[in-house]
């Protein structure tokens, strides 16, 4: 089998598994018109459509998945095969290619991301960066950071620190005119940001003391989905934020802003790097677990 035609057999597998050119694009290292024309380029050499394309969606037809059912183990063999070369390697090699909410990635990654470069030269590591729930398998990842109670059971999930929370913070100008809050219940008294995810839909201030529990759903003029435009919201004096605690800090150290309700802020779910059950860990992979446990 020629080279050319061993490439458009993988491009093929890469959309069959992604549902997406842009997105087997992003998993071969090519433009996703590359992808498109090796994929054509396979179906007009073996004479059968594999894929049906809309302009919104990528299926399978009979064939296809036929052909995908066949194929997709073989290329798992063959990566797993390069793989176990990495035991006569001094580094790792690969690629990983992982996905981690914006918000929380620079606490995650920061400290991580220049020794395990450092230390494994021939790595690669992509690093997505996204607040909106993304399904690993299916968008080309190899692995996820998420809070524990959004991990599906057929994921494999590792405990990471720090364990972060989220506080209330205003600005020495708000609380001019206005009492720190000494108990959730006090904040209808004030104007606070909504926080939202990206899709738009809204999610409530939490707190916990002793074992009691309280919500508070804000109903203030400003929603945003972004931590630093909440700080610097805050900063302006008109508000209190509800925001991950690493990006207040700098800011409350500072005297900038003032932390309220610290005794009921408490430390969210354990946050955990997770990855396929059945997906064979690569020297790569395992790379980056050990240096973000570390």
């Amino acid at each position: 089998m020629r080279a050319s035609e061993l490439s458009e057999l993988a491009a093929f597998v890469s959309v069959a598994k992604t549902r997406n050119f842009r997105l087997a694009g992003l998993e071969r290292g090519v433009t996703a018109s590359a992808i498109s024309h090796a994929v054509t380029s396979l179906e007009e050499r073996v004479g059968v459509r594999l894929l049906n394309r809309t302009t919104r969606s990528v299926s399978l037809t009979d064939a296809g998945d036929l052909l995908n059912a066949r194929l997709a183990p073989a290329f798992l063999e063959i990566r797993d095969a390069v793989d176990s070369l990495n035991q006569f390697r001094d580094a790792p090699f690969g690629t990983v290619r992982i996905n981690v909410p914006h918000s929380i990635g620079r606490f995650v990654l920061g400290k991580v991301i220049g020794p395990l470069i450092r230390n494994n030269p021939a790595l690669r590591l992509e690093v997505i960066a996204t607040d909106r729930m993304v399904d690993i398998v299916n968008d080309g990842f190899d692995a996820g950071i998420r809070l524990g109670g959004t991990i599906s059971q057929d994921m494999v999930g590792v405990k990471l620190q720090p364990r972060l929370r989220l506080v209330v913070v205003g600005s020495p100008e708000y609380f001019e005119t206005r009492p720190l809050p000494q108990l959730p219940q006090e904040l209808r008294q004030h104007t606070c940001i909504q926080n939202v995810y990206p899709s738009g839909i809204s999610y409530p201030w939490e707190f916990e003391k002793d074992g009691e529990r309280i919500v508070f759903e804000p109903s203030g003029p400003l929603a945003l989905d972004d931590n630093e435009l909440m700080i610097e919201a805050v900063l302006g004096g008109v508000c209190l934020g509800y925001v991950w605690e690493g990006y207040a800090r700098p800011h409350i150290e500072a005297g900038r802003l003032i932390q309220c309700l610290d005794d009921w802020c408490a430390p969210e779910d354990w946050l955990y790097l997770y990855y396929p059950s059945r997906r064979h860990v690569s020297a790569a992979m395992r790379a980056l677990i050990e240096a973000i446990k570390a």
